[in-house]
């Protein structure tokens, strides 16, 4: 049963007039787990082009960024979209229960946010509505400000695009510090760790974005480190 067919059913499931933000009580355990992540970021993406203004953009083009999503199933990517539209609950409450759903899992919190960014530069712009949506629903799932800084570097033309804020990390860290954190960064974009937390299939291309920022941020450190001692 592909991923779409079984969001459908989830859809499904819900009790008339229940709010999709429900549908995050069911979805804890594998392997519902990435039909729950898949809900999650196309909800919070309808929420921040509602909170934007954006009602107008193409949302399954910009599903496309994060999901692979054949011709027929597009209509249930839309219906998710159009559902948490509608809903009158805000994206608040829907930034909450996916906390819960994902607590204590800051990686498959992070992903999700990632899947946020990807949606949101879809269109090539990051509006000001974005920034402040983002920067919310990442105090709601409780990631420090570096990671936020982290995403937005990654994702964000001329937003501190330096290569310590991509790998979160301080430049008085030591090297061996910096090393570290680049190899665990590494471990974590594995296709295989990231089906783990959760992640669908569908969106693991994700991790390709990724794994090129990490590898070039610490390309960069490391010339510019080796500058400093020659």
């Amino acid at each position: 049963m592909s991923l779409w067919t079984r969001i459908s059913d989830a859809l499904a499931a819900l009790a008339n007039g229940e709010s999709l933000s429900q549908v995050f009580n069911t979805l804890r355990s594998a392997p519902e787990r990435s039909v729950g992540f898949t809900i999650a970021v196309i909800a919070l993406g309808a929420k921040m082009a509602k909170a934007d203004g954006q009602v107008t953009r193409d949302e399954v083009t910009a599903f496309r960024e994060v999901f692979n999503i054949a011709e027929e199933d597009e209509a249930n990517a839309a219906k998710v979209f159009n559902m948490a539209r509608l809903d009158v609950a805000g994206y608040e409450e829907y930034a909450a229960r996916i906390a819960d759903m994902f607590e204590g899992e800051k990686g498959t919190l992070c992903d999700l946010m990632e899947g946020l960014f990807h949606i949101a530069m879809a269109d090539g712009f990051y509006h000001p509505g974005e920034n402040e949506f983002l920067q919310q629903v990442a105090g709601i799932f409780g990631l420090p400000d570096t990671e936020f800084r982290a995403l937005r570097a990654r994702f964000v033309p001329n937003a501190e695009a330096d290569p310590y804020t991509v790998l979160g990390v301080s430049p008085d860290s030591t090297m061996e510090q910096i090393r570290q954190v680049w190899r665990a960064m590494v471990r974590e974009t594995h296709p295989d760790r990231m089906i783990a937390r959760g992640v669908p299939e569908e969106a693991i291309r994700m991790a390709e974005k990724r794994m090129v920022d990490i590898n070039r941020a610490w390309e960069e450190i490391t010339k510019e480190i080796g500058r400093a001692h020659v």
